[in-house]
């Protein structure tokens, strides 16, 4: 996953108290614990704007801030991260680091249907977090990459954590060889015929990126229940749901392939 090189003339370099995250953000008293116990410092670092990255700005994204977490731990709560984007009426991309690694986490972010005023937080929705590895600080960084105007760079910058969040999801199916190719081969039936998918939004890339998750995590449950059940009559039940469940989420899988070539 990439780093990337953040313009110098971007570069902000404020640091935020925790306590402008309470005030803004109506913190309760276990989510300011976990601020205490994870998190060492937050940094406004960078503003991405019309004026620091000479792109024009859009309804949805005038700007795109960058802050850097420095954490205690090798964790951080997401609540922590909804909190501070909940205090920050502008779309985040965070940079977290410990201990001489980095990595890159948002959630994508985007203004109600009617909102009120880009300024109240209440008007704003927040996706689930999607976020890449760790990687050392030293990394080579890359320049931005190329976009037309605001949305169009966020949209790039979100795009690989998307892609990510579905690789780390899938990779730990743990099913046999045989059954993938048999579940694969249902989406292909004799005189179906080929379409071309349609391009997908960045919104329809997460709604579908956490789609695959969320089937992910049912098929693991429903493949525990198979695992602590005894009788042999509810193991046959069970088992023709978790071959549901397997199918649902290869056909997701297929979908998301799908539209990555297109």
């Amino acid at each position: 996953m990439t780093l990337y090189a953040w313009p110098k003339q971007a570069a902000f370099g404020r640091v935020v108290p925790k306590s402008k995250i309470y005030e803004h953000a109506a913190v309760s008293a276990a989510l300011k614990e976990r601020f205490v116990q994870q998190v060492e410092q937050i940094n406004w670092a960078y503003k991405l704007a019309p004026e620091t990255v000479n792109l024009p700005a859009t309804p949805a994204v005038a700007e795109i801030q960058v802050f850097r977490i420095s954490l205690k731990g090798a964790s951080l709560d997401h609540e922590v991260l909804k909190a501070i984007d909940r205090a920050i009426p502008f779309p985040l991309i965070f940079e977290l680091v410990q201990s001489g690694r980095v990595k890159l986490v948002a959630a994508y972010k985007r203004p109600a249907q009617n909102p009120g005023s880009t300024a109240d937080i209440s008007h704003w929705v927040l996706s689930s977090y999607f976020e890449t590895d760790w990687q050392l600080e030293s990394s080579p960084r890359p320049p931005l990459p190329v976009a037309l105007d605001m949305a169009g760079l966020y949209e790039q910058l979100l795009s690989p954590l998307v892609q990510g969040r579905v690789a780390s999801a899938t990779e730990d199916l743990r099913t046999p060889p045989s059954q993938v190719h048999d579940v694969a081969a249902v989406g292909y039936t004799a005189g179906a015929p080929a379409t071309q998918p349609k391009r997908l939004t960045l919104e329809q890339h997460i709604e579908l990126a956490e789609a695959i998750v969320s089937q992910q995590k049912q098929v693991e449950r429903i493949r525990t229940r198979l695992g602590r059940e005894k009788q042999f009559n509810k193991r046959v039940a069970i088992n023709a749901e978790l071959r549901d469940a397997k199918q649902e989420l290869q056909r997701l899988m297929q979908q998301q392939t799908a539209s990555q070539r297109n």
